[in-house]
């Protein structure tokens, strides 16, 4: 899975900062200065720099432009783009979502208000609306989980998700172009999402984060009955390329 030129400008970026090429206090070139230099789109020279914002490398001032920030005194969490080009790392963003998103469904179930509920099933019928369309749906279907994150009250939850959704996107566009592909995966999807939302509606913790858990470990399932990933003990050979 190649990495995408946001995250490849990114990592050199990056890497000028990290190596005293850019030390504290240098401007950086102007959004139209590096898509000449690197051969992209502002888009591309914007979202790159907003990883770096994200990661407390550059701060913007007003009217100035875009600066290199002073050392942090605390480590920032990052994921290295890099590995997350990898077929496997999909795997691992899986994991990580498992985790964090049952957490997330047992608070949600014990906090969310009927008008969160509401805000869910609206997001449940904008997935299908997307996938009727003919889209992938991963922007629907982050907004279905960012409104899961909100409904628990806690807005580091929401933080969280924020931030790792720069690294969610590219796994959950191969994982939703996998379950695109055949008609009873996006049924089961469909069942697995409504499984969670009836959960949280009916206040029942434990449900909801044995359904989120449950539809974690399918996404996977169905990554290795799709061909995207060998079953566990098997060597990958698409990573090997």
């Amino acid at each position: 899975m190649p990495l995408r030129l946001s995250d490849r400008l990114a990592v050199l970026l990056g890497d000028q900062i990290e190596s005293g090429a850019l030390r504290p206090g240098d401007r950086l070139p102007t959004e139209a200065q590096l898509a000449l230099a690197h051969g992209v789109s502002r888009t591309v020279v914007r979202e790159a720099v907003h990883q770096l914002k994200s990661r407390e490398m550059v701060v913007s001032r007003q009217g100035s432009g875009v600066f290199v920030a002073p050392p942090p005194l605390h480590q920032p969490l990052t994921f290295d783009p890099a590995v997350l080009g990898s077929v496997q790392s999909v795997v691992h963003v899986v994991e990580v979502r498992r985790v964090i998103e049952a957490e997330m469904a047992a608070f949600a179930a014990e906090r969310a208000t009927r008008a969160q509920v509401a805000t869910m099933r609206r997001a449940l019928r904008a997935i299908d609306a997307a996938a009727a369309a003919g889209h992938d749906g991963v922007a629907e279907d982050l907004a279905f989980h960012r409104s899961i994150g909100e409904a628990t009250g806690n807005p580091q939850f929401t933080l969280l998700l924020g931030f790792l959704e720069q690294y969610l996107r590219e796994g959950m566009r191969i994982t939703r172009g996998n379950e695109s592909r055949r008609r009873d995966f996006m049924e089961a999807v469909r069942l697995e999402h409504r499984a969670i939302v009836d959960a949280i509606a009916a206040r029942d913790p434990a449900l909801a984060r044995r359904r989120a858990r449950e539809h974690m470990a399918h996404s996977e399932l169905r990554l290795i009955e799709g061909g995207i990933i060998p079953p566990p003990g098997k060597p990958n050979r698409r990573s090997s390329k």
